[in-house]
């Protein structure tokens, strides 16, 4: 996982870093990085024709070391002062902004640049609050933001989003302990977890999904779910949906009224249809396995019997979904919105969109961003739905495992073609997992 810090722990982390190595050692290690970067993107440094655009602290610094570090490798580069710029920068094939990176507190407009001129920001585009990511005066659009020590809030969320580009990262070693993370394609290697002591029990889930009025939420529910690596699925529909859609041959379908003691996890609410909650409420009196609620289970849910549920409990709203439980819009700051709701019900809320935030009810958060449009269609959340609870039974706490099965759902789509449909969803999922499984990344 990458650490996300606000201004004031960077500024906090950045200070104990250089109290350890000293700030020439940090400026250095930060300039060779973004030269390096630099040199990724023009391929040849020999004879590129580069601006760096620095300013008066540290991230000037890092960029006058990546001047020099690109200079020595033959490239030709003009050094520009953030106050005297010109309005356009001309004749460059790459202009780097290191003028204000975190630290940005004042109006900043940055210079213009010709098209097909590259720019690569230094830890953020120039202009742009940290923390909140609303723009302070008018930033350069970069093709890529190499982040540096950390991930900052600008980078994930508010209008700073257009103007970052690629986002790509490097550690520095600054950055040993945090809270809020973004989860990348390592985290991944501890998803699957076997033991030679598996029986087809060890991981059994109990869904309440589907009714004949949506028969196919649990279809694509259950499918998921066994995707994800659950190993018995008990299944309770809102209605007899055996007729209406092909339910998996592994799946018992069951009438029973309440959770079988043998399952692992919980998945309650996709295709059950209006009043979702007072016919699950019966049936969920007394489970004692975490729960993921989703869709219909969310539907006019009270957050007042939600509460207390020490974070075994996992709530997966949309942004509709999300008013309707806290009866207020979500606004523009949605971590905070996130963790409002997770410590209101003592739920781990996973809030889908195309960055997914995900808040326990400590206040810890994780951020995904491989989600892609491929993933705006319909049934892609009933899938996520079964990855969540599979990863739950698997042994993962509910907080990690909403995070884990998130970023692969992420993935997956990422690696369909735009408007594949929900089954093509599950395929990939299978697929990357079956990668997983023998070569441990994806």
């Amino acid at each position: 996982m990458i650490p996300i810090l606000t201004c004031a722990a960077m500024r906090d982390a950045d200070a104990k870093a250089v109290a350890k190595v000293g700030s020439d050692a940090l400026v250095e290690a930060a300039g060779t990085a973004v030269g390096l970067e630099a040199k990724r993107l023009l391929r040849s440094c020999y004879g590129a024709r580069v601006a760096v655009l620095v300013g008066p602290g540290l991230n000037g610094a890092d960029g006058r070391v990546a001047g020099r570090w690109l200079k020595s490798r033959g490239a030709r580069v003009e050094l520009v002062e953030w106050d005297h710029a010109p309005a356009l920068l001309r004749g460059h094939d790459l202009v780097i902004d290191a003028a204000f990176g975190t630290g940005c507190s004042r109006p900043f407009t940055a210079p213009k640049v010709l098209p097909g001129t590259l720019v690569l920001a230094v830890d953020l585009p120039s202009g742009v609050d940290t923390d909140s990511g609303a723009l302070l005066g008018e930033p350069m659009i970069a093709d890529v933001t190499l982040a540096l020590g950390a991930m900052k809030p600008a980078h994930l969320e508010g209008p700073s989003t257009d103007f970052v580009g690629e986002l790509r990262f490097v550690g520095l070693g600054i950055v040993n302990t945090f809270e809020d993370a973004l989860v990348v394609d390592q985290d991944l290697e501890s998803l699957i977890r076997y033991s030679a002591h598996d029986h087809k029990w060890i991981h059994a889930v109990q869904a309440f999904a589907g009714s004949t009025l949506m028969p196919g939420a649990a279809e694509l529910v259950l499918r998921g779910a066994l995707a994800g690596g659950a190993s018995m699925i008990r299944h309770t529909s809102r209605g007899d949906v055996s007729d209406l859609v092909r339910l998996p041959p592994e799946v018992v379908h069951t009438t029973d009224l309440g959770v079988d003691p043998r399952c692992r996890a919980v998945i309650a609410g996709p295709g059950l249809g209006p009043s979702a909650w007072t016919w699950l409420r019966e049936r969920m009196a007394n489970v004692e396995v975490p729960v993921v609620l989703d869709a219909d289970g969310l539907d006019r849910t009270p957050i007042d019997e939600l509460s207390p549920r020490n974070d075994t409990w996992i709530l997966t709203p949309h942004e509709g979904e999300f008013t309707r439980l806290t009866g207020q819009p979500l606004g523009l700051n949605r971590f905070d919105a996130v963790r409002d709701l997770a410590r209101a019900t003592k739920c781990v809320v996973l809030l889908k969109g195309p960055i997914t935030v995900i808040a326990n009810s400590a206040g810890a958060l994780r951020v995904i961003n491989s989600g892609t449009p491929a993933l705006a269609t319909a049934g892609s959340g009933d899938v996520l739905s079964g990855l969540i609870v599979a990863t739950v039974a698997r042994g993962h706490d509910p907080f990690n495992a909403a995070a884990l099965a998130a970023h692969l759902h992420g993935r997956a789509g990422g690696r369909l073609q735009h408007y594949a449909s929900a089954s093509d969803l599950v395929a990939k999922v299978r697929e990357m997992l079956d990668g997983l499984d023998h070569y441990g990344s994806v």
